[in-house]
């Protein structure tokens, strides 16, 4: 098994920027690719990145590409997703998320575990 807790969400003002934290407990983080995603109300569940279990392959979506940027820390058991120029449509709730087997990716029905989220909310 393995427990997610999403941490750093706030209230900031469009522009700024702010660092989501995940860290992981339980089995073989190190060896799991992790992702982040959000919602919206009233909307789905949106992929935001993905990094490897190694960290050198990552992905973004178009919406965030150039102005987040996800990484990890193994030794802490720890994913980060660093947001720069946040607008006001990147409000929403953040969702970290593992895989059991296989790499990085977009899709939410890959991924086995998720942490409760936090919320992020950009004021105009």
């Amino acid at each position: 098994q393995v427990q997610l807790v999403e941490s750093g969400g706030r209230l900031v003002q469009a522009g700024g920027s702010l660092r989501l934290s995940c860290a992981a407990s339980g089995r073989a983080f190190s060896s799991r690719a992790m992702g982040w995603f959000r919602q919206a109300p009233g909307k789905g569940r949106e992929f935001v990145a993905s990094i490897s279990w190694s960290g050198g392959i990552t992905d973004y979506a178009d919406s965030v590409k150039g102005r987040f940027t996800i990484s990890r820390d193994n030794a802490k058991n720890t994913v980060y997703l660093q947001m720069g120029s946040l607008k006001p449509e990147d409000t929403a709730v953040y969702y970290c998320a593992a895989r059991k087997i296989g790499g990085g990716s977009r899709w939410y029905d890959d991924y086995d575990y998720w942490g409760q989220g936090t919320q992020v909310t950009v004021s105009s």
